[in-house]
């Protein structure tokens, strides 16, 4: 009897090693030389949503959780990083025709004349980056061990997640004075000194994005492959067997929501470097749909899958509101249509069943003629 051993349950299995470094090489060496800096930054944007799609084929795909208001933690990690970005252009120097100077634009508007007590620590860009990643992380802790801790799930848990990212929409827009409201927080200049409104920056800036898409890949490969990733699985498909064979099932829902959370936000941060704004628009219901939409056509199984869902479906999306101002929706809407009908697993279920077999499959070697002693008979 064989023992199992680590190769039984690689990292990555050859395939998936060849998915990565094809993927690596669209973003980090094909798409730059070949498309203009405008054209770059646009892709940069779209690689921002797919840390999101990233989260939810962990929490949707793998723990069976559907999230409908992930565009929640992608608006907290944007705005982190918009409330440093925007108090380094709010310097005294640049708002010295202010009312008040030294604090944002909006906010003199607003007739505020000092800065919120929460703002004040995203004058640190350490700070910041910790909040970027914290601030989401434990808002989705706190709503997930109030929901899960009462198994709350499937279509109410979907439900209540729509409700948060309408409730936080509307708070981020009535509280215009402290958030910049419906506009936003726009006029973006610098991080930490460095001009970010330049192509070359942005350019560097798409690179940095697409090698935290990598590493963000790699994090959830690791969970998918470890024994943790086995438990989401078996929770997914026989919750009650996990639950009386001894395992806090609200617990590791928590940890998928929370990671998903987390990817989210790191691509909200690296959405307002890329693009130079934030605004309640990427928080609300809408956008979050979206995101499931991308994952939902690339794959929610598959991590490779979301990426090229999220690629595939906003391009579409550019392209037919390019041509179509008025028809885009509509053409969005027959594409996710489509796909789902015709290839319910997505794009990477059209490439596990049509194409990975072709590739594995070997050259049958042309069968050797026997050769036979002389003189004896041939059968």
């Amino acid at each position: 009897m064989k023992l199992p051993t680590l190769n039984d349950n690689p990292f990555m299995k050859p395939m998936e090693w060849v998915s990565l470094l094809l993927l690596a090489g669209l973003i980090l060496v094909l798409l730059p030389l070949a498309l203009d800096s405008f054209r770059l930054n646009l892709v940069g944007k779209y690689l921002t949503y797919a840390f999101v799609a990233l989260g939810l084929v962990i929490c949707w795909g793998y723990c069976g959780i559907l999230s409908l208001g992930q565009g929640v933690f992608f608006g907290l990690g944007g705005y982190c990083m918009a409330m440093y970005l925007k108090l380094e252009a709010s310097s005294v120097e640049n708002t010295r025709i202010q009312s008040t100077p030294g604090i944002p634009d909006f906010m003199d508007w607003n007739q505020v004349t000092a800065l919120p007590w929460f703002w004040k620590p995203f004058h640190s860009l350490p700070l910041t980056l910790i909040a970027v990643v914290a601030v989401p992380t434990l808002f989705a802790f706190v709503i997930g061990a109030a929901m899960f801790k009462r198994r709350v799930g499937g279509t109410y848990f979907a439900i209540i997640t729509q409700a948060i990212a309408a409730i936080l929409t509307i708070l981020i827009v009535g509280q215009q004075g402290y958030t910049g409201g419906i506009n936003g927080i726009t006029d973006l200049r610098t991080l930490n000194g460095w001009d970010i409104r330049t192509d070359a920056a942005k350019t560097i800036l798409y690179f940095v994005n697409g090698g935290l898409l990598i590493a963000c890949i790699l994090v959830a490969q690791a969970v998918k492959r470890s024994k943790l990733g086995r438990i989401l699985v078996a929770m997914r498909d026989k919750e009650d067997r996990v639950r009386f064979s001894g395992y806090a099932v609200a617990s590791f829902k928590i940890f998928a929501f929370c990671l998903a959370a987390a990817f989210a936000a790191v691509g909200g941060a690296m959405f307002t470097l890329q693009v130079g704004f934030m605004s309640p628009s990427f928080v609300g219901i809408v956008p979050s749909i979206e995101m499931v939409i991308y994952t939902a056509v690339g794959g929610r199984l598959s991590l490779f899958g979301a990426v090229y869902g999220t690629l595939l479906v906003n391009w579409a999306k550019t392209s037919f509101s390019e041509s179509f101002p008025e028809l885009w929706l509509f053409g969005l809407g027959a594409l996710f249509i489509a796909v789902v009908l015709a290839f319910p697993n997505g794009l990477a279920g059209i490439w596990r069943q049509h194409v990975e077999p072709r590739l594995s499959r070997k050259p049958k070697s042309p069968a050797l003629p026997a050769v036979l002693p002389h003189g004896a008979p041939a059968e």
